[in-house]
């Protein structure tokens, strides 16, 4: 069996009069040791996945806006992660100083939560827009480089914060949205996009001729197109013109160059044919879509 340590009588009584103290500042020394312990392997997380995105950016396997999102994403939850291992760390030293100096665990939640109630209350705005920005964040909904909507904003999205987002719109203004006021987020840049041409003929033109003409230009545009161009027919008519409408699918970031490109090739084959455009100043709408 083994017998219980009998201690030096001053070393027991050192402890006695000494020991919440000694025990608060182990806590102290274990917090900061898990600390920097969980900064290392975020940070070693952070660091292998920026070393893989110049790797695959030296390979040219990626577009430097997509490397750049993802870079930012690693960052920011990598921050995140850290500020909640922080404050997570910090409440523990303070609840086991708090109990070594006589205050009950019951107290300390209880006057947590009711701090905790002040501050939501206070600051629901401030809570709503970290919430919204983590979402945003971790759902990927979109990121720098990507030509969003938001609905109060629309344009490039320059940063992604926890709290605002950045957006220049196409005049230069630099727009900061509060991540808690985006409803919905309409993302031009995720995956593919859509070129639709929509074409008002005169109403007497052969349509079948000219959904070949159609097809002949946007044959001549291949440098920037995921698939063939598609002829939808007609689109919609009335009694001065007909509307025949062409879509082409390319990839986000070349969207406006091809869509010029195609609205060249259209004017040049309907020219070259000599098929007329209905009258009016609207004659050809061109819209881009997802």
């Amino acid at each position: 069996m083994f017998r219980a340590i009998e201690l030096p009588g001053w070393l027991e009584s050192f402890y006695q009069d000494w020991g919440p103290g000694i025990r608060i500042l182990i806590s102290i020394v274990a917090a900061l040791i898990a600390r920097a312990i969980l900064q290392f392997a975020i940070r070693r997380v952070v660091n292998g996945v920026s070393k893989s995105v110049r790797r695959i950016e030296g390979n040219g396997d990626s577009s430097p806006l997509a490397q750049a999102r993802l870079l930012q994403r690693t960052r920011t939850i990598g921050s995140v992660l850290g500020n909640l291992a922080t404050w997570g760390l910090t409440f523990t030293v303070i609840s086991v100083a708090l109990s070594e100096a006589g205050v009950s665990p019951g107290a300390i939640v209880a006057g947590a939560g009711i701090l905790g109630a002040g501050l939501g209350f206070g600051a629901q705005s401030l809570v709503r827009d970290l919430i919204s920005g983590l979402f945003i964040v971790f759902e990927d909904q979109y990121g720098v480089g990507d030509s969003v909507d938001l609905g109060s904003a629309s344009g490039v999205v320059e940063s992604v914060g926890l709290r605002v987002t950045q957006v220049r719109d196409l005049e230069g203004t630099l727009w900061f949205v509060r991540n808690g006021e985006i409803l919905r987020v309409g993302n031009q840049s995720q995956g593919w996009s859509r070129v639709v041409i929509d074409v008002a003929l005169a109403y007497q033109t052969n349509v079948t001729k000219a959904q070949e003409v159609l097809a002949k230009a946007a044959k001549s545009v291949k440098a920037k197109s995921l698939a063939p161009a598609e002829i939808w027919g007609i689109n919609a008519f009335s009694g001065d013109q007909v509307v025949v409408r062409l879509v082409q699918k390319t990839k986000p970031e070349h969207k406006d160059d091809l869509a010029r490109e195609l609205r060249l090739a259209v004017k040049t084959e309907l020219d070259k044919n000599k098929i007329k455009l209905a009258a009016g100043s609207n004659s050809i709408f061109v819209n881009i879509k997802n």
